[in-house]
């Protein structure tokens, strides 16, 4: 029986110390670019499993973990991601954060359980592939400007011949797993707006110029972006969500701010949006006799799955699972830092389903009551090792 035949098994003996570093992981999250403890056990249990390579501090946070099999052959990088996020866990469970205001919140604790899981068992096998298998442990993936560009500047995947990572879904049925190329996640951009009028008395409104009537102009004229600068037939969000401005009932604020998100997909989308944002919100202020400045921040990048690392994808999976627990993915207006690996390297971002309403996964990612099916855990680490091993095999020589 070859390797990637014994994975399931093999990572079913490791499950119980795969649910165990979740939990704990859980129970003690670190937020962005704050991780200490967290990278820390990561290399811990790296250098145990007697890695060739044990790198720490990469991008500042990182850690990277080198397994070198038993002959020549090709390097496959495979990525988990290792963050926290601002909110307070209100799940009733004994893995519950004991950090206050902090919490796992979108499986992060998960994929880097279960990747330590696939490592343990590859490192205990490495007689039996050929060719290098790399572990990327990411910091900060939720804040910009995220662990992935720095890691990358850091070299994470110099020499790397593909690329792959899992993100475990609560919105998506577990024991299936979920794969498409091309775009899969959004571009990522943030604005602010700021709006200056003129205030004055509530009572006598044409002795000035309503900064928050102007504010809420732009909101409404931004969805024309959408519904009249780009095709429907591609895709773009524009988010307002934030308005503030005013102190008192009866006084006209002189100015006031928005800020918002624009998704994405395609590159001159991205750039027509930006355009028209920026026009939009300076011509309707002037228009109405007030001003307004515009503050445009580019963040993540599209993750864009290529063809023929997601066709090796589909091939492992479909020979794991069986062809009808394979599905493909529709593509997100969530962003992933990831896309700074696919842009330096080929590869694919793949989903495996975490939801299980009768073990109360059933909540959306970032909701303070967010959890999963711990079952996903072997799905993703058997998808990911299964992946790896059939890129290696088919690219010997």
């Amino acid at each position: 029986m070859s390797l990637q035949e014994q994975l399931k098994s093999l990572l079913k003996e490791m499950e119980p110390q795969i649910i165990s570093w979740r939990r704990h992981l859980h129970q003690y999250p670190e937020l962005s670019f704050q991780e200490e403890k967290t990278p820390a056990m990561i290399a811990e249990i790296l250098r145990s499993l007697n890695f060739d390579e044990v790198r720490t501090g990469v991008g500042g946070r990182g850690v990277i973990g080198v397994l070198k099999g038993s002959r020549p052959g090709k390097v496959v990088a495979l990525r988990a991601d290792f963050d926290a996020l601002p909110i307070q866990d209100q799940k009733d469970v004994p893995y519950k954060s004991t950090v206050p205001g902090v919490m796992h919140a979108c499986g992060h604790d998960a994929h880097t359980s279960q990747l330590l899981g696939l490592a343990s068992v590859l490192a205990a096998h490495r007689d039996q592939f050929a060719g290098e298998i790399r572990f990327l442990f990411q910091h900060a993936e939720e804040e910009s400007p995220g662990g992935a560009i720095q890691m990358t500047e850091d070299g994470a995947v110099d020499g790397v011949d593909a690329v792959f990572g899992v993100h475990l879904w609560s919105m998506l049925p577990v024991g299936k797993v979920f794969i498409s190329s091309g775009p899969i996640m959004a571009n990522t951009d943030d604005f602010v707006i700021e709006i200056k009028g003129r205030g004055g008395h509530g009572a006598v409104p044409e002795e000035t110029v309503d900064s928050i009537v102007i504010g809420s102009q732009i909101v409404g004229h931004l969805q024309t972006i959408a519904s009249r600068n780009v095709s429907p037939l591609e895709s773009v969000v524009v988010t307002v969500g934030t308005f503030h401005g005013g102190d008192n009932n009866n006084i006209i604020a002189d100015s006031c701010r928005l800020t918002g998100t624009v998704r994405t997909f395609l590159p001159d989308v991205r750039d027509r949006a930006e355009q028209r944002l920026v026009e939009i919100a300076v011509g309707t202020a002037k228009m109405m006799g007030g001003e307004a400045k515009v503050s445009y921040e580019r963040g993540y990048p599209a993750v864009i799955n290529h063809e023929r690392e997601t066709q090796i994808a589909r091939e492992a999976a479909v020979a794991a699972f069986g062809p009808e627990r394979v599905e493909p993915m529709k593509p997100l207006m969530g962003g992933e830092d990831f896309s700074y690996y696919l842009e330096k390297v080929p590869g694919a971002y793949l989903f495996v389903g975490a939801g299980n309403p009768d073990k109360l996964a059933k909540y959306p990612h970032h909701h303070p009551r967010f959890d999963i099916d711990e079952d996903a855990m072997l799905i993703a680490g058997e998808l990911l090792g299964r992946t790896a091993l059939l890129y290696l095999e088919k690219h010997q020589g």
